[in-house]
């Protein structure tokens, strides 16, 4: 499998998931600023959408949207405890929670990122993401992770938006359990190898 990522996108996520699962793969840089790849190919001629993440599999059909991507993961590695079994009401409590992520926290973010957006505007966000973040702490109280005390792919993308969250601005230093959350999915050898191989850390 092929992982197209850009260092610290939202691709992050399923990089973090790979790595958990141990299915091979290679990972392919995507210039989200020039849409191009080291080769210099167009981005857009491998997903019209133009963004991260996208993983093409191996009999060549490619998958987009991180969501959907890291449950196709985690469905192929049964195993690695990922995800719930489709079906069960556990599953649609992950599938809650990556919608949550998804269209709560990760899409308040990309107007902080914007430089059109105005200051008044990104405050505007801060103060929801703030809003929803005091939600998130509530919700870890006396758990390790967002599904109780195993790690599944809506912490991989928890731990990927929230690792945003110092460079734009928005503060969760009064929130323990997020903060808390945070050093312990950090922490995690997946997550150190996936920063490595980004170029996020040393």
């Amino acid at each position: 499998m092929k992982l197209y990522y850009s260092p610290g996108a939202c691709s992050l996520s399923p990089h973090i998931v790979l790595r958990e699962t141990g299915l091979p793969f290679d990972l392919v840089m995507a210039s989200t600023k020039t849409h191009k790849l080291a080769d210099g190919t167009d981005y857009y001629t491998i997903n019209p959408k133009g963004y991260v993440p996208l993983l093409e599999l191996d009999d060549g059909q490619r998958l987009s949207e991180g969501p959907a991507i890291v449950q196709y993961l985690a469905d192929k590695a049964p195993a690695s405890g990922l995800a719930p079994a489709a079906g069960t009401m556990a599953r649609y409590r992950l599938i809650e929670w990556l919608n949550f992520v998804s269209t709560e926290l990760h899409k308040s973010y990309s107007p902080l990122f914007n430089p059109a957006m105005p200051e008044e505007g990104k405050a505007v966000y801060r103060e929801r993401l703030k809003g929803r973040y005091k939600y998130v702490n509530e919700q870890l109280e006396g758990k390790q992770f967002l599904m109780g005390d195993a790690f599944s792919v809506a912490d991989a993308y928890l731990f990927t938006v929230t690792s945003w969250a110092k460079h734009v601005g928005v503060d969760i230093a009064g929130l323990a359990n997020v903060q808390a959350f945070m050093a312990r999915v950090g922490a995690r050898p997946s997550v150190q190898a996936a920063l490595k191989a980004e170029g996020l850390s040393k």
